[in-house]
């Protein structure tokens, strides 16, 4: 059994095309890469535009979110990133989900279908208690 972690993009990012683990610029973002990284497990991010993406993946900045599109877009975009995340999955696999409500209330009943496990560790956090979540796991604070 195997842990795998899943952070979404957020709206801020550098200008110019970067890997994508570098390109999301928020507090919040980099203390969710800390964490994840911290926890030296396997981890995605969950991009509005591009679906699942590896860490290292080279992209260009843009303009898309999950949280004004409409909802048989964002089916579409939960079957694109279930198609990317099955192969990665076995049965008993955890899979910790650091993303907000638009980008995990589709994928998480069919990870679960797959026999995994969902966990939202930060689920009833505002983004305050979020950032101060994620500094303590990191920072032991």
């Amino acid at each position: 059994m195997s842990t795998i972690y899943l952070v979404s993009c957020v709206a801020s990012k550098s200008t110019s095309p970067a890997a994508a683990k570098d390109l999301y610029q928020s507090d919040w973002f980099i203390k969710a890469r800390r964490f994840v990284e911290y926890k030296d497990s396997n981890w995605y991010i969950l991009s509005a535009e591009h679906g699942l993406l590896v860490p290292d993946r080279i992209i260009a900045p843009y303009e898309k979110t999950l949280k004004t599109m409409p909802i048989a877009q964002r089916r579409q975009w939960a079957d694109r990133v279930m198609r990317d995340l099955t192969p990665l999955l076995a049965a008993g696999d955890r899979v910790v989900i650091l993303a907000g409500a638009a980008y995990r209330d589709l994928l998480s009943p069919a990870i679960n279908a797959l026999g995994a496990v969902v966990e939202v560790p930060m689920e009833r956090l505002r983004i305050g208690e979020q950032l101060r979540w994620l500094g303590r796991q990191v920072e032991g604070k």
